[in-house]
């Protein structure tokens, strides 16, 4: 069948089975936790094989390295997104959101993956600015309520927060993850409690933006 001017309609692209759907879904998730263990180098048949698929599976979605790594950060982007939301939604006390925020987006071990920004790594691919920029409006969401509640201190900002969830979480040298998370756990708290009002001391220099972070080429 042709339209009237002649031409045949566009076929509309195959939308992909559910079970390609979450072949994809697994290979992520496996790269994410590899990446965090080992770094993002790790071979790609181990990856293939904590996901459960065969390695012409693996490379049949991410035929480079780089399309794989993507993939991760925009999946944890998204998720840290989600918290915020969820943490801005659920929680009546502004402080007790932020806080449940910092320490959910702890638990997926940001500072983990920061690596994986460093070097070649496009971060003003269209999808990842996009992303990105869900997460900055999430979490100033967050800052902005607790403060204008009194319950944040007015000399921080969002920039501040991030580094010190990325910092952080980013394990020493030598040391595992797993046998980090107990003290991430302890440290993040002793930050919290730095942030709420009243302040017991007086911020040197100004409080960090987003911006801030990007231009430094600080991890954000």
């Amino acid at each position: 069948m042709t339209s009237d001017t002649g031409t045949a309609p566009a076929r509309r692209a195959p939308r992909p089975r559910a079970d390609a759907l979450r072949n994809r879904e697994r290979i992520v998730t496996a790269a994410r936790e590899m990446f965090v263990e080992f770094g993002a180098q790790v071979p790609y048949d181990e990856i293939a094989r904590r996901a459960g698929v065969g390695n012409a599976t693996l490379y049949r979605n991410f035929p480079e390295r780089d399309d794989l790594v993507r993939e991760v950060v925009l999946s944890l982007l998204a998720r840290v997104t989600e918290l915020a939301e969820r943490a801005a939604a659920e929680e009546d006390d502004t402080f007790a959101a932020l806080r449940r925020f910092v320490h959910a987006a702890a638990d997926e071990r940001v500072g983990a993956l920061c690596p994986m920004l460093d070097g070649g790594f496009d971060k003003d691919h269209p999808d990842l600015v996009a992303e990105r920029e869900r997460l900055e409006e999430a979490v100033q969401g967050l800052v902005d309520r607790a403060q204008r509640a009194g319950r944040l201190r007015t000399d921080v900002g969002v920039g501040d927060l991030m580094v010190a969830v990325s910092q952080l979480t980013r394990p020493l040298p030598g040391t595992a993850c797993a046998a980090f998370a107990p003290f991430v756990r302890r440290h993040l708290q002793l930050f919290l409690d730095g942030l709420e009002t009243p302040a017991r001391s007086e911020l040197p220099g100004a409080a960090v933006t987003l911006e801030d972070l990007r231009r430094d080429s600080c991890p954000s």
